[in-house]
């Protein structure tokens, strides 16, 4: 007669069935693998880079939501004749964040990045060049030395680091406002519980 399987040879399975299951169903899994679904904790003190590293994580937080959840009518959805798409305006805002990022690098501006044809990965790699300047600015004691250079056809041109406050850094952050109230428009509004002031997602 075969014997029967004592409860302990089940234990280890059970455990795992249950660890997959909380794992998949907490708000951790829910963030996926992209940076920015909730803003990190702050630096400890005031620095001049520190500033602009949480500057560029507010940024990444408001992408982060304004981009979630997008369906492929959103993105060919615009206002009127004359204005970008909603995709349009998300392949600004990675052409941004690669600016952004070369001046973190130090490295100039030579050719037009290439972008990412479909949405995750356009989402993907405007969320990681965000990570990646953020984590360089708050390393940066001297700000002076990360301008922005410009390499074209018609010479080379170099801004001083403010140009990059006021230029790339709140452009894109005015472009994700557009976003937003672009796919409220479409009628695929942003998710709920989104905090911009604390940089945490509520979960309702």
């Amino acid at each position: 007669m075969k014997k029967s399987k004592s409860i302990m040879y089940y234990v280890p399975v059970l455990t795992g069935l249950i660890v997959a299951f909380v794992l998949i169903h907490s708000p951790m899994a829910a963030q996926d693998t992209l940076p920015y679904y909730q803003i990190p904790d702050p630096p400890e003190q005031y620095t001049a880079g520190g500033v602009v590293s949480r500057m560029v994580d507010g940024l990444g937080f408001r992408y982060h939501w304004a981009t979630e959840g997008l369906t492929e009518s959103d993105l060919d959805f615009k206002p009127g004749e004359t204005n970008r798409t909603l995709r349009e305006t998300l392949d600004h805002i990675f052409g941004l964040s690669e600016v952004i990022l070369n001046a973190a690098l130090k490295k100039p501006n030579e050719t037009r990045p290439e972008r990412p044809d479909d949405l995750p990965g356009l989402r993907a790699a405007t969320l990681n060049n965000l990570k990646k300047a953020s984590t360089i600015f708050l390393q940066t004691h001297d700000l002076a030395d990360h301008t922005s250079i410009f390499n074209r056809a018609s010479g080379v041109s170099e801004f001083p680091f403010w140009n990059m406050i006021n230029g790339p850094i709140e452009d894109a952050v005015w472009h994700c406002g557009q976003v937003v109230s672009y796919r409220r428009a479409s009628g695929n509004p942003m998710p709920s519980g989104v905090s911009v002031f604390q940089g945490i997602k509520r979960n309702n």
